[in-house]
């Protein structure tokens, strides 16, 4: 009794500064952890709508790339931090909700040790093929495996992303046979594509905008539920009969804890960014589509996508530790 009157006195002693501390946030500047390396798509969406945040609000923003082990370095560095409202991070399908099925250790855990911010965009893969190609849609392409199983090949940027597992899927529930072959970036794959050693690859859209502009790929599909506006006359696997949507996402995250006031405020500001004519230009430029979700609706989305890949993972049997 007495140790719980104490730990009461304490927390009722406490309560007072914390309130303060809420009242006077932000004093100083927010670190935006963005975990890739600086100069790609992901880190000038990131730098984009926190500059965008940052003037909306008279706050500073200041980003901090820490790349590495598929973006799980810098969603570390996010759950680690204390939750006062000043670090907040950039999470992905891959980081968030792939990684925790591939990787027997892990050091965070996406449901617990984060607070969801809210769902900064969506993008679906492309699945393209080069021009010589007799591929003009997703019936050629399962055709042609079926026609030569364990010959044609299919290149993706690295094992354990969404590239990788949606071509595992295509092979079970098509039943199929294309070998998956990773790259460390995707100008390699494009290459090797054009010269005919590959024979599909499915793309961030921005990584294949300027061969698709200039004719020398073909968009047989996108990956998402419906048309993506980015390319309204491509068609997606599920229109071609293959049941199947798996997207890239991004969204922001604090660590967990986080208190609600600041939450909030960050929320707000995270939404009116994303309905910036400049914002939604930079996203539409790289095939995204803005969300701007409440930090609940992220939270369900969440769940929902750590369930959904796990399950992916563990029907192929997929395992990268």
């Amino acid at each position: 009794m007495q140790r719980r009157m104490i730990l009461a006195a304490t927390a009722a002693l406490a309560a007072p500064r914390i309130a303060r501390a809420q009242a006077g946030w932000p004093d100083r500047p927010i670190r935006l952890i963005v975990p890739f390396p600086p100069g790609g798509g992901t880190d000038t969406v990131a730098r984009d709508l926190g500059t965008r945040m940052a003037s909306s609000a008279g706050w500073t923003i200041v980003a901090d790339n820490r790349p590495g082990a598929g973006g799980g370095i810098g969603l570390d560095a996010v759950a680690k931090s204390p939750p006062d409202g000043y670090t907040i991070g950039l999470g992905q399908t891959s980081n968030l909700a792939i990684n925790p099925a591939l990787y027997r250790t892990l050091p965070y855990d996406p449901l617990r040790d984060f607070t969801p911010i809210g769902i900064v965009a969506r993008q679906p893969n492309i699945i393209v093929v080069a021009r010589s190609s007799p591929v003009r849609n997703l019936a050629d392409l399962i055709a042609l495996a079926r026609a030569r199983p364990g010959q044609l090949s299919a290149g993706h940027p690295g094992n354990g992303t969404v590239g990788h597992l949606q071509g595992e899927v295509m092979n079970r529930r098509a039943n199929i046979d294309i070998t998956q072959v990773p790259y460390r970036g995707a100008g390699g794959v494009v290459a090797d594509l054009l010269a005919g050693r590959l024979d599909v690859y499915s793309a961030n859209p921005l990584s294949v905008k300027g061969v698709l502009e200039s004719g020398d790929v073909r968009a047989i599909a996108v990956t998402s539920a419906t048309r993506a506006a980015a390319f309204p006359d491509v068609p997606t696997l599920i229109e071609q009969g293959l049941p199947l949507e798996l997207v890239n996402w991004t969204g922001l995250v604090a660590p967990a804890r986080l208190p609600a006031p600041i939450l909030a405020r960050l929320s707000e500001e995270m939404r009116k960014a994303l309905g910036s004519d400049e914002i939604r230009a930079r996203l539409a430029a790289e095939g995204s589509e803005p969300v701007g979700s409440t930090p609940e609706g992220f939270r369900a989305f969440l769940e929902t996508e750590v369930a959904k890949w796990g399950a992916i993972v563990r029907e192929g049997n997929i395992q990268l530790d």
